[in-house]
């Protein structure tokens, strides 16, 4: 309830930074309505694709020794961990993001899709942000095998997904060469592609590139479980 409620005070706050932004500017295609249900559905969508557990708790299995049994079980470490933060996303989705999004909804009258499928789209692109936060944070915790310090990296990327991935403001309102520089990267499917789906102001092709970036992902993940295999090294000992 602490987070729900310094969530939706959060979005709040937003929401009326562009309503009076909006009284002067028209704030492009997106108009102030847009803006205020743009941020509203990132606002609630963070629970899903920012919010998951850091390094997917594989730093603190290093410091304990935990890695080692994790590492002996009969399941692949990447399904093992990936298996286990399903959980928390689903339960974050259902007891934040939803209720997160119904107050908005109520105090904002948000922009609401008119067709089914876009629903379907907007679900798809959803559970594609959220395996991409998972394969990311899985590569954090990975890199505790090398460093004994490995939150940095996860500050790092939290940073990257306010500002590459459309968070506080639409992907093509930052400088062009900004915008090409995120669109090299997964950070755009996290957040900006399922709400701008949400809002029919973006392409559901662009689905296409959540796909590929996971297929990338999940490649980049069994390889470097590959390589820590070979190098376990447990603190203390």
């Amino acid at each position: 309830m602490v987070h729900n409620l310094a969530s939706v005070m959060f979005g709040f706050m937003y929401a009326c930074i562009w309503i009076g932004l909006g009284q002067e500017y028209k704030l492009g295609e997106y108009g102030t309505e847009g803006m205020v249900s743009y941020i509203a559905f990132t606002q609630s969508a963070l629970w899903i694709s920012s919010f998951v557990t850091n390094g997917l708790g594989i730093p603190q299995s290093v410091r304990t020794g935990q890695i080692a049994l994790d590492l002996m079980r009969p399941v692949h470490l990447f399904s093992h961990m990936m298996a286990r933060e399903w959980g928390q996303i689903a339960y974050q989705f259902v007891y934040k993001s939803v209720p997160i999004y119904l107050v908005y909804f109520f105090i904002f009258s948000l922009h609401v899709p008119s067709q089914g499928i876009t629903y379907f789209y907007i679900v798809i692109g959803l559970v594609g942000s959220a395996y991409l936060s998972i394969c990311m944070n899985y590569l954090i915790g990975a890199s505790a095998l090398w460093t004994t310090e490995s939150s940095w990296l996860y500050w790092t990327n939290h940073a990257l997904i306010n500002l590459l991935a459309g968070f506080f403001i639409p992907l093509e309102w930052l400088p062009g060469w900004l915008e090409k520089i995120a669109w090299l990267s997964p950070y755009p499917y996290l957040l900006y592609v399922p709400t701008t789906i949400y809002l029919g102001s973006g392409s559901d092709a662009r689905l296409w590139g959540t796909l590929l970036w996971c297929i990338f992902m999940t490649l980049i993940c069994l390889l470097a479980t590959r390589v820590l295999r070979r190098k376990v090294e447990v603190q203390g000992g």
